[in-house]
């Protein structure tokens, strides 16, 4: 088993070398892929455009981002799979002499466990619930067979290109092996093909949210104490991304496992505060939020307004507090999109309206 492993992450360090070594023009275009692929990207771009565009598949997103998320989380605690940077120096498979070299970038040193990648299964969940959108929605025009075919060819095509964009780009950054990236966009496919058949997250109450934030937050908590009480401690990774990194400064509070758990949990509680607060109800599902150029405005206005807010950044100095004000924050982003967002817009709205008259 370990002679098949070892085969398996050698053979995955030449290919991070082959593609350092032959692309090495294309790292700003392999940086920028592995930022655009980043789960926030959910929360504060397609969240916010899919959530005044088409209700139902912005509340999907979030519920794909954040279980998949949690899913990828546990996945990464039983497989305990190596990251290239760090496990090229620990193998016993080279001598001193015959390491391979491995470049590392700001991006490389993620501290969480390898298997699977997080970025590979969130990008595949997400964009597989945007395209089967896309898909839906181009079914409902009057189109050919011919045409509905090559809609499809397009869109899974799009689908696959953005996907190899990603694990290239995790397998370039030596963050990831390549069999870590295929798995991670199976995972992800896998979770986003389930919650396309799972009605019940659109009409669930403030109360389920909250009985399922707290669940999968217990749950992962309760498995880290017991296995440490076991003598196994989960965050193994993190001394590893400390010990190995090229540069103590790209090593993150905010990719250890702890802080991707407060973040998708915060998410998740504050889409169950924003549908079911009044505000919303008021200003999105009345007659005004029904017009196309008021949910355009939403957009815009939501999306203005979630990037100041992410320019604002909690205090790495105490863990506690970090994970605390990550948490807020994170539940305050859906809650400002798909509420005090579109309640502030109508207010205006009204009052110009009040002007007019």
């Amino acid at each position: 088993m370990e002679a098949g492993m070892d085969l398996l992450h050698s053979s995955g360090v030449e290919m991070v070398q082959y593609l350092q070594v032959n692309y090495r023009d294309s790292q700003s275009w392999f940086t920028f892929i592995s930022v655009a692929a980043d789960l926030r990207n959910t929360f504060y771009v397609f969240f916010p455009i899919w959530f005044h565009l088409y209700e139902a598949v912005g509340i999907k997103l979030i519920w794909v981002a954040v279980i998949g998320d949690w899913l990828n989380l546990i996945f990464k605690w039983f497989l305990f799979g190596h990251r290239p940077y760090w496990w090229v120096h620990e193998t016993t498979l080279y001598t001193n002499s015959s390491v391979p070299t491995l470049q590392q970038f700001p991006l490389t040193c993620e501290t969480g466990p390898g298997s699977p990648s997080g970025h590979a299964m969130g990008s595949s969940g997400v964009w597989y619930v945007m395209i089967t959108a896309f898909l839906t929605f181009g079914l409902q025009k009057k189109f050919t067979g011919f045409q509905k075919w090559c809609l499809h060819v397009l869109l899974w095509g799009v689908f696959c290109m953005i996907q190899i964009c990603v694990c290239t780009s995790r397998v370039f950054l030596a963050a990831h092996f390549p069999h870590q990236v295929f798995t991670g966009v199976i995972s992800g496919v896998a979770v986003a093909e389930a919650f396309g058949r799972i009605n019940a997250i659109y009409n669930a109450s403030l109360k389920k949210y909250l009985q399922i934030t707290l669940f999968l937050f217990s749950f992962a908590l309760g498995f880290y104490l017991l296995l440490k009480m076991l003598g196994v401690d989960l965050l193994w990774s993190v001394e590893k991304a400390q010990r190995w990194c090229a540069r103590a400064e790209w090593v993150h509070i905010d990719t250890t496992p702890f802080a991707g758990l407060v973040r998708n949990m915060g998410a998740l509680f504050g889409l169950g505060l924003a549908l079911s607060s009044s505000i919303y109800t008021e200003s999105c599902k009345g007659k005004r939020g029904q017009q196309f150029s008021f949910r355009f405005i939403c957009i815009v206005a939501s999306l203005i307004t979630l990037h100041l807010f992410d320019l604002v950044k909690p205090p790495t100095q105490r863990e506690f507090l970090f994970y605390f004000l990550s948490f807020c924050k994170s539940a305050t982003v859906p809650l400002a999109a798909a509420a005090f967002v579109p309640f502030c817009v109508s207010q205006v709205v009204h009052r110009q309206e009040k002007k007019e008259l």
